[in-house]
């Protein structure tokens, strides 16, 4: 921590001078976006569409990014080589800025830039060797009619409370459904199953983030020609799925063994997803911005 470099508004300081007001909309309202970023063996995986993501989650809440985007991958890299972090994970954090008590964005002058590179593991290895277990948490995912859960915000609080559902369940993840059943995503994961040889995952419109792993995925399987489809479903097609897992940034590809109790397949990583996953960590290395 120590010898670690934070990127602030255009400078580069240490942790302890990494400080942002009390009254930036950030603290006080989770105003702003964000994007969690990996580097693999000195690439930064696909930054340009982390990069669009950022910049539409900002611009649907009426957000201007600083900069541009290429001075952004340059504040992206430059902050991997400051810390000679060639393998890791980079949180990227765009705020309202220093406002007051009060809702109105306009009285935030100007926008609060941040960049962390850090290390970073979401599950132990055993989980990716044994899969993992899985509940059904009771709190709903966000309606996209109330506000889009695709804007990746620094409002996590739905996924925090889903978060302890799993928790208090014994578990290291739950999944989310909608107020019409479906199943939507997991705590701070894409969602897919395997059925006969078929790839399926709920669709961007009903409300998942469009993840960047999510999509990789989608491409490799395709590739692989592996058929994908984008639909909705429910518990059931869970439960009788052949082969269950999660997608993320951190999470990367992840085996789902059990769901609620009910086993999935036979228990244990199935073939599809040990195929993706090998692709998966194979494309990592090659796809993105080299530092």
């Amino acid at each position: 921590m120590a010898d670690q470099t934070i990127y602030l508004d255009g400078k580069f300081v240490s942790p302890q001078d990494a400080r942002i007001s009390v009254f930036d909309h950030a603290v006080l309202y989770g105003d702003g976006v964000f994007e969690g970023i990996r580097v693999y063996d000195g690439n930064v995986f696909r930054l340009e569409q982390h990069l669009e993501r950022l910049w539409d989650s900002a611009h649907a809440i009426m957000l201007d990014v600083p900069g541009t985007r290429q001075e952004m991958v340059e504040a992206v890299c430059e902050t991997c080589r400051r810390n000679g972090m060639t393998n890791g994970y980079i949180r990227l954090v765009v705020t309202r800025g220093v406002g007051d008590l009060g809702l109105s964005p306009n009285l935030c002058s100007k926008p609060t830039v941040f960049i962390i590179a850090a290390g970073v593991r979401l599950y132990p290895q055993e989980c990716y060797d044994n899969g993992l277990p899985l509940i059904t948490a009771p709190t709903r995912r966000i309606q996209p009619d109330a506000f889009s859960p695709r804007i990746k915000s620094l409002n996590y609080l739905n996924n925090i409370v889903a978060k302890i559902n799993a928790i208090n369940g014994n578990v290291l993840e739950a999944l989310l459904l909608n107020q019409n059943g479906f199943v939507v995503e997991a705590t701070g994961d894409n969602v897919f199953l395997v059925k006969k040889g078929e790839l399926v995952t709920p669709p961007t419109w009903l409300g998942p983030l469009k993840g960047i792993t999510r999509d990789a995925v989608i491409d490799i399987a395709r590739d692989e020609g592996i058929p994908v489809r984008e639909e909705p479903f429910t518990l059931y097609e869970v439960y009788t799925a052949d082969e269950a897992f999660l997608t993320g940034t951190a999470a990367e590809v992840i085996a789902v063994t059990s769901v609620d109790g009910r086993t999935i397949g036979d228990g244990k990583p199935g073939a599809v997803t040990r195929r993706l996953l090998a692709e998966f960590r194979r494309i990592v290395t090659e796809q993105g911005v080299k530092l």
